[in-house]
Protein backbone atom coordinates (compact mmCIF):
# COMPACT_ATOMS: atom_id res chain seq x y z
CA UNK A 1 0.00 0.00 0.00
CA UNK A 2 1.41 3.67 -0.74
CA UNK A 3 -0.04 6.75 -0.15
CA UNK A 4 1.10 10.53 1.17
CA UNK A 5 -0.86 12.96 3.46
CA UNK A 6 0.44 16.71 4.18
CA UNK A 7 -0.12 19.39 6.68
CA UNK A 8 0.63 22.56 7.44
CA UNK A 9 3.51 21.34 9.47
CA UNK A 10 5.39 18.48 9.41
CA UNK A 11 7.78 17.76 12.55
CA UNK A 12 10.12 15.11 11.63
CA UNK A 13 12.66 12.91 13.89
CA UNK A 14 16.02 14.37 12.62
CA UNK A 15 15.86 17.74 11.17
CA UNK A 16 13.62 21.22 11.65
CA UNK A 17 9.85 21.49 10.92
CA UNK A 18 8.89 21.90 7.63
CA UNK A 19 6.09 24.01 6.40
CA UNK A 20 3.22 22.87 4.33
CA UNK A 21 5.34 19.46 4.50
CA UNK A 22 4.16 15.83 3.36
CA UNK A 23 5.08 12.09 4.47
CA UNK A 24 4.96 9.19 1.95
CA UNK A 25 5.09 5.75 2.65
CA UNK A 26 5.14 2.65 1.18
CA UNK A 27 3.91 -1.03 2.38
CA UNK A 28 3.96 0.27 5.56
CA UNK A 29 7.54 2.59 5.78
CA UNK A 30 7.92 6.09 5.83
CA UNK A 31 9.70 6.40 1.99
CA UNK A 32 10.03 10.31 1.84
CA UNK A 33 9.39 13.64 4.38
CA UNK A 34 9.54 17.07 2.78
CA UNK A 35 8.14 20.06 1.51
CA UNK A 36 5.34 19.90 -0.38
CA UNK A 37 1.61 19.40 -0.03
CA UNK A 38 -0.19 16.24 -0.95
CA UNK A 39 -3.53 14.96 -2.62
CA UNK A 40 -4.59 14.86 0.74
CA UNK A 41 -3.88 17.34 2.47
CA UNK A 42 -5.12 19.24 6.39
CA UNK A 43 -4.81 22.67 6.70
CA UNK A 44 -3.67 24.27 9.97
CA UNK A 45 -2.87 20.64 11.15
CA UNK A 46 0.95 19.45 12.20
CA UNK A 47 2.27 16.07 11.46
CA UNK A 48 4.60 14.51 13.93
CA UNK A 49 6.26 11.24 14.76
CA UNK A 50 4.39 8.97 16.68
CA UNK A 51 4.78 8.97 20.70
CA UNK A 52 7.46 6.39 22.47
CA UNK A 53 5.81 5.99 26.23
CA UNK A 54 8.67 4.06 28.04
CA UNK A 55 6.71 3.45 31.32
CA UNK A 56 2.84 2.66 31.44
CA UNK A 57 0.43 -0.33 32.83
CA UNK A 58 -2.13 -0.13 30.34
CA UNK A 59 -3.90 -2.96 32.78
CA UNK A 60 -4.75 -0.06 34.92
CA UNK A 61 -6.26 2.42 32.88
CA UNK A 62 -9.56 2.97 34.51
CA UNK A 63 -7.88 3.47 37.98
CA UNK A 64 -7.91 7.19 37.84
CA UNK A 65 -9.18 8.65 40.85
CA UNK A 66 -8.97 6.30 43.17
CA UNK A 67 -6.84 6.96 46.12
CA UNK A 68 -6.00 10.77 44.99
CA UNK A 69 -4.61 12.26 47.99
CA UNK A 70 -3.39 9.51 49.87
CA UNK A 71 0.09 8.97 51.03
CA UNK A 72 2.48 6.58 48.89
CA UNK A 73 2.38 3.97 51.49
CA UNK A 74 -1.70 4.02 51.51
CA UNK A 75 -1.82 4.20 47.81
CA UNK A 76 -0.29 1.10 47.18
CA UNK A 77 -2.08 -0.90 49.88
CA UNK A 78 -5.37 0.60 47.70
CA UNK A 79 -3.85 -0.49 44.37
CA UNK A 80 -3.09 -4.01 45.55
CA UNK A 81 -6.53 -4.50 47.42
CA UNK A 82 -8.35 -3.25 44.37
CA UNK A 83 -6.48 -5.17 41.76
CA UNK A 84 -7.07 -8.58 43.41
CA UNK A 85 -10.72 -8.26 42.71
CA UNK A 86 -10.23 -8.72 38.89
CA UNK A 87 -10.02 -11.09 36.57
CA UNK A 88 -7.78 -11.77 33.57
CA UNK A 89 -10.90 -11.00 31.66
CA UNK A 90 -11.45 -7.90 33.36
CA UNK A 91 -7.52 -6.51 33.10
CA UNK A 92 -7.86 -7.61 28.99
CA UNK A 93 -10.80 -5.55 28.74
CA UNK A 94 -9.33 -2.64 31.07
CA UNK A 95 -5.88 -3.11 28.80
CA UNK A 96 -8.27 -2.85 25.66
CA UNK A 97 -9.59 0.64 27.09
CA UNK A 98 -5.85 1.44 27.62
CA UNK A 99 -4.36 1.22 24.42
CA UNK A 100 -7.08 3.37 23.13
CA UNK A 101 -6.04 6.26 25.14
CA UNK A 102 -2.70 5.59 24.10
CA UNK A 103 -3.68 5.84 20.36
CA UNK A 104 -5.92 8.63 20.98
CA UNK A 105 -2.79 10.46 22.10
CA UNK A 106 -0.45 10.01 19.52
CA UNK A 107 1.26 7.25 21.44
CA UNK A 108 2.35 4.36 19.08
CA UNK A 109 4.61 2.06 20.97
CA UNK A 110 4.51 1.49 24.99
CA UNK A 111 7.33 0.31 27.45
CA UNK A 112 4.51 -1.20 29.65
CA UNK A 113 4.79 -3.51 32.72
CA UNK A 114 2.05 -5.98 32.82
CA UNK A 115 0.55 -7.71 35.80
CA UNK A 116 -1.07 -10.53 33.58
CA UNK A 117 -0.17 -10.06 30.21
CA UNK A 118 -2.96 -8.80 29.41
CA UNK A 119 -1.32 -6.30 27.81
CA UNK A 120 0.65 -7.38 24.46
CA UNK A 121 -2.87 -8.83 23.61
CA UNK A 122 -4.42 -5.60 23.26
CA UNK A 123 -1.28 -4.40 21.83
CA UNK A 124 -1.53 -7.07 19.29
CA UNK A 125 -5.12 -6.46 18.55
CA UNK A 126 -4.88 -2.62 18.24
CA UNK A 127 -1.63 -2.14 16.26
CA UNK A 128 -0.33 -0.29 19.46
CA UNK A 129 3.72 -1.24 19.31
CA UNK A 130 5.24 -1.85 22.40
CA UNK A 131 7.83 -3.71 24.79
CA UNK A 132 5.50 -5.99 27.24
CA UNK A 133 7.10 -6.54 30.55
CA UNK A 134 5.76 -8.86 32.47
CA UNK A 135 6.40 -8.48 35.97
CA UNK A 136 7.26 -10.72 38.39
CA UNK A 137 7.36 -10.72 42.49
CA UNK A 138 8.82 -12.74 45.13
CA UNK A 139 12.00 -13.60 47.34
CA UNK A 140 13.32 -16.29 45.39
CA UNK A 141 14.02 -17.48 41.59
CA UNK A 142 10.48 -19.38 41.96
CA UNK A 143 8.15 -16.81 40.22
CA UNK A 144 9.93 -17.39 37.63
CA UNK A 145 8.90 -20.46 36.81
CA UNK A 146 5.46 -20.14 38.93
CA UNK A 147 4.11 -16.86 37.22
CA UNK A 148 6.33 -15.73 34.52
CA UNK A 149 6.24 -18.51 32.30
CA UNK A 150 2.67 -19.41 32.13
CA UNK A 151 2.12 -15.52 31.18
CA UNK A 152 4.72 -15.94 28.80
CA UNK A 153 2.74 -18.85 27.00
CA UNK A 154 -0.43 -16.80 27.76
CA UNK A 155 0.47 -14.29 25.21
CA UNK A 156 2.90 -16.01 23.12
CA UNK A 157 0.35 -16.16 20.22
CA UNK A 158 0.28 -11.54 20.58
CA UNK A 159 4.27 -11.49 20.49
CA UNK A 160 5.98 -10.33 16.75
CA UNK A 161 8.39 -8.13 15.99
CA UNK A 162 6.07 -4.96 16.99
CA UNK A 163 4.52 -7.02 19.95
CA UNK A 164 7.99 -7.93 21.70
CA UNK A 165 8.68 -9.45 25.14
CA UNK A 166 10.65 -7.94 28.55
CA UNK A 167 10.59 -9.21 31.81
CA UNK A 168 10.07 -6.69 35.07
CA UNK A 169 11.48 -7.74 38.57
CA UNK A 170 9.08 -4.86 39.91
CA UNK A 171 11.26 -3.25 42.63
CA UNK A 172 13.67 -3.66 44.97
CA UNK A 173 11.52 -3.81 47.94
CA UNK A 174 8.89 -6.32 46.21
CA UNK A 175 11.73 -8.64 44.84
CA UNK A 176 14.90 -9.72 45.90
CA UNK A 177 18.49 -9.66 44.47
CA UNK A 178 18.13 -13.67 43.50
CA UNK A 179 15.12 -12.61 41.87
CA UNK A 180 16.53 -9.74 39.98
CA UNK A 181 19.28 -11.96 38.93
CA UNK A 182 17.49 -14.66 38.00
CA UNK A 183 15.10 -12.09 35.48
CA UNK A 184 18.63 -10.88 34.08
CA UNK A 185 19.22 -14.75 33.25
CA UNK A 186 16.69 -14.64 30.97
CA UNK A 187 18.24 -12.16 28.54
CA UNK A 188 15.11 -9.83 27.96
CA UNK A 189 14.69 -6.12 28.43
CA UNK A 190 13.64 -5.27 32.15
CA UNK A 191 12.03 -2.89 33.26
CA UNK A 192 11.61 -1.97 37.33
CA UNK A 193 11.49 0.85 39.41
CA UNK A 194 13.76 2.14 41.40
CA UNK A 195 13.96 5.37 44.34
CA UNK A 196 10.61 6.20 44.08
CA UNK A 197 10.23 7.95 47.19
CA UNK A 198 11.55 8.50 50.86
CA UNK A 199 9.46 5.62 52.70
CA UNK A 200 10.68 3.21 49.83
CA UNK A 201 14.32 4.20 50.75
CA UNK A 202 14.17 4.52 54.33
CA UNK A 203 12.51 1.00 54.38
CA UNK A 204 15.08 -0.63 52.35
CA UNK A 205 18.27 1.24 54.12
CA UNK A 206 16.81 0.10 57.79
CA UNK A 207 13.03 -1.85 57.47
CA UNK A 208 11.44 1.28 59.44
CA UNK A 209 9.55 3.98 58.43
CA UNK A 210 6.29 4.54 56.64
CA UNK A 211 6.08 0.96 54.95
CA UNK A 212 7.00 -0.76 58.46
CA UNK A 213 3.75 -1.47 59.01
CA UNK A 214 2.97 -3.67 55.79
CA UNK A 215 6.23 -5.41 55.76
CA UNK A 216 4.90 -8.63 55.51
CA UNK A 217 3.79 -7.79 52.03
CA UNK A 218 7.32 -6.83 50.99
CA UNK A 219 10.81 -8.92 50.97
CA UNK A 220 13.37 -7.95 53.59
CA UNK A 221 15.48 -4.89 52.92
CA UNK A 222 18.76 -5.46 51.53
CA UNK A 223 20.28 -2.91 53.87
CA UNK A 224 20.70 -0.46 51.09
CA UNK A 225 19.10 1.25 48.53
CA UNK A 226 17.79 -0.19 45.61
CA UNK A 227 20.38 0.73 42.99
CA UNK A 228 23.19 0.30 45.23
CA UNK A 229 22.41 -3.19 45.99
CA UNK A 230 21.90 -3.91 42.10
CA UNK A 231 25.10 -2.57 41.34
CA UNK A 232 26.79 -4.36 44.02
CA UNK A 233 25.08 -7.74 42.60
CA UNK A 234 26.19 -6.90 39.08
CA UNK A 235 22.69 -6.10 37.52
CA UNK A 236 22.35 -2.94 36.27
CA UNK A 237 23.39 -2.82 32.73
CA UNK A 238 22.17 -1.27 29.33
CA UNK A 239 19.34 -3.66 29.22
CA UNK A 240 17.46 -2.17 31.90
CA UNK A 241 15.35 1.10 32.08
CA UNK A 242 14.16 2.53 35.57
CA UNK A 243 11.35 4.01 36.58
CA UNK A 244 11.59 6.84 38.39
CA UNK A 245 14.65 7.80 40.00
CA UNK A 246 13.23 10.39 41.86
CA UNK A 247 15.54 10.08 44.89
CA UNK A 248 18.39 9.00 43.09
CA UNK A 249 21.43 11.06 44.89
CA UNK A 250 24.59 12.04 43.07
CA UNK A 251 26.25 9.21 44.21
CA UNK A 252 23.68 6.61 42.62
CA UNK A 253 23.06 8.45 39.18
CA UNK A 254 26.94 8.11 38.64
CA UNK A 255 26.09 4.21 39.22
CA UNK A 256 23.05 4.86 36.76
CA UNK A 257 25.45 6.59 34.33
CA UNK A 258 28.01 3.86 34.90
CA UNK A 259 25.88 1.27 33.65
CA UNK A 260 23.92 3.05 30.55
CA UNK A 261 20.40 1.98 32.77
CA UNK A 262 18.07 4.25 30.99
CA UNK A 263 15.41 6.38 33.45
CA UNK A 264 11.89 6.80 32.31
CA UNK A 265 10.65 10.16 33.67
CA UNK A 266 7.13 10.16 34.97
CA UNK A 267 6.60 13.76 36.48
CA UNK A 268 3.02 13.63 36.89
CA UNK A 269 3.23 10.35 38.72
CA UNK A 270 5.85 11.94 40.84
CA UNK A 271 3.64 14.99 41.94
CA UNK A 272 0.52 13.38 42.55
CA UNK A 273 2.01 10.34 44.74
CA UNK A 274 3.67 13.07 46.21
CA UNK A 275 7.36 11.62 45.96
CA UNK A 276 8.65 14.79 44.67
CA UNK A 277 11.00 15.77 41.42
CA UNK A 278 12.85 13.44 39.79
CA UNK A 279 16.75 15.20 39.59
CA UNK A 280 16.41 15.77 35.57
CA UNK A 281 18.63 18.12 34.57
CA UNK A 282 21.51 15.92 37.02
CA UNK A 283 20.46 12.75 35.18
CA UNK A 284 20.65 14.90 31.48
CA UNK A 285 24.09 16.31 32.73
CA UNK A 286 25.45 12.60 33.34
CA UNK A 287 24.86 11.30 30.65
CA UNK A 288 21.64 9.12 31.15
CA UNK A 289 18.94 8.38 28.25
CA UNK A 290 16.26 9.87 29.77
CA UNK A 291 12.84 9.10 27.86
CA UNK A 292 9.28 10.49 29.17
CA UNK A 293 6.47 8.39 30.52
CA UNK A 294 3.26 8.73 31.87
CA UNK A 295 3.04 5.82 34.27
CA UNK A 296 -0.41 4.59 34.78
CA UNK A 297 -3.95 6.29 35.38
CA UNK A 298 -3.49 4.49 38.77
CA UNK A 299 -1.16 7.47 39.48
CA UNK A 300 -1.54 10.11 36.93
CA UNK A 301 -4.66 11.16 35.53
CA UNK A 302 -4.57 10.05 31.79
CA UNK A 303 -2.32 8.82 29.27
CA UNK A 304 -2.24 11.54 27.88
CA UNK A 305 1.57 12.07 26.50
CA UNK A 306 1.04 15.97 25.91
CA UNK A 307 0.28 16.58 29.52
CA UNK A 308 3.06 14.68 30.87
CA UNK A 309 5.26 17.08 29.11
CA UNK A 310 4.07 19.88 30.02
CA UNK A 311 4.08 18.55 33.42
CA UNK A 312 7.63 17.81 32.89
CA UNK A 313 8.46 21.74 31.88
CA UNK A 314 6.50 22.90 34.44
CA UNK A 315 8.19 20.60 37.12
CA UNK A 316 11.83 21.29 35.79
CA UNK A 317 11.68 24.54 34.75
CA UNK A 318 12.33 26.08 31.37
CA UNK A 319 16.51 27.15 30.67
CA UNK A 320 17.08 29.96 29.33
CA UNK A 321 17.45 30.60 25.49
CA UNK A 322 20.83 31.46 25.79
CA UNK A 323 21.92 28.45 27.59
CA UNK A 324 19.26 25.67 26.23
CA UNK A 325 20.83 23.54 23.79
CA UNK A 326 19.03 22.88 20.60
CA UNK A 327 15.77 20.41 21.00
CA UNK A 328 15.24 17.49 18.38
CA UNK A 329 12.29 16.10 17.86
CA UNK A 330 12.13 12.55 19.03
CA UNK A 331 16.05 12.52 20.58
CA UNK A 332 14.76 10.30 23.13
CA UNK A 333 13.00 8.15 21.48
CA UNK A 334 15.67 5.90 20.73
CA UNK A 335 13.35 3.14 18.89
CA UNK A 336 12.42 5.01 16.09
CA UNK A 337 15.02 5.05 13.73
CA UNK A 338 15.80 8.01 11.50
CA UNK A 339 16.78 6.40 7.93
CA UNK A 340 13.62 7.03 5.63
CA UNK A 341 13.91 3.58 4.12
CA UNK A 342 13.47 2.00 7.67
CA UNK A 343 10.72 4.59 9.66
CA UNK A 344 7.25 3.14 9.98
CA UNK A 345 4.10 4.88 9.66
Amino acid sequence: MTGAVSAGWVLPVDGPPIENGHVAWEEGRIVEVGPGRAERHYEGAVILPGIVNAHSHLEYAVYAGFGDGLPFSSWIGMHVSRKSLLDFDDMRAIATDGAHECLRSGITTVGDCSFSGAAAIACAELGLRGTIYLEVFGETDAPIAEHFEPMRERVADSLSDEVRLGISPHAPYTCTIDLYRACAEQGLPVATHLAESDDETEFLRTGHGGWESFAELLVPPPGTTGIRALAEAGLLDSNMIAAHCVKADEEEIALLAEHDVAVAHCPRSNGILGCGVAPLAALREAGIRVCIATDSPASTPSFDMFDEMRAAIFASGRPSRRSAAPVRWGSTTTSVRSSPESRRI
